[in-house]
């Protein structure tokens, strides 16, 4: 039960980072610039940067499913507890930047904290 619990959990954090990723691809200038302040969002120039952002969100999102079809629970749990790096470090440099503390731990870290979670149940003891 717990297994088909965080599967469910893995599947929702792989929609996720899909649809922001697209939303990046495809909007770059509504992107919230990741809670870090002054990020020029809605300048021409720097749109794509924020596109290679969403590709570099969709790949992960992508893999989940990828694990979920062709791998164990097991493997996919790793995979999670290794990928929660990313938005732990996303809230680091959220916090050195002067960032909102909310995001930088209301979306960032636990978006990691989510996936750590998950990451361990998917593992069998």
């Amino acid at each position: 039960m717990l297994t088909t619990i965080a599967t469910v959990v893995a599947g929702l954090l792989g929609a996720g980072l899909i649809f922001m990723g697209g939303s990046a691809v495809t909007k770059p200038q509504g992107a919230a610039g990741f809670g870090i302040p002054d990020t020029p969002v809605d300048d021409p120039g720097f749109r794509p940067w924020l596109r290679v952002k969403g590709l570099r969100e969709i790949a992960p999102g992508a893999f989940v499913f990828v694990l979920m079809l062709a791998a164990t629970s097991s493997v996919l749990g790793w995979y999670l507890l290794v990928f929660a790096v990313i938005p732990a470090g996303d809230a680091l440099v959220v916090l050195r930047s002067g960032g909102p503390k909310a995001t930088a731990y209301g979306v960032h870290a636990a978006t990691s904290a989510v996936m750590l979670v998950t990451g361990i149940c998917l593992i069998p003891v």
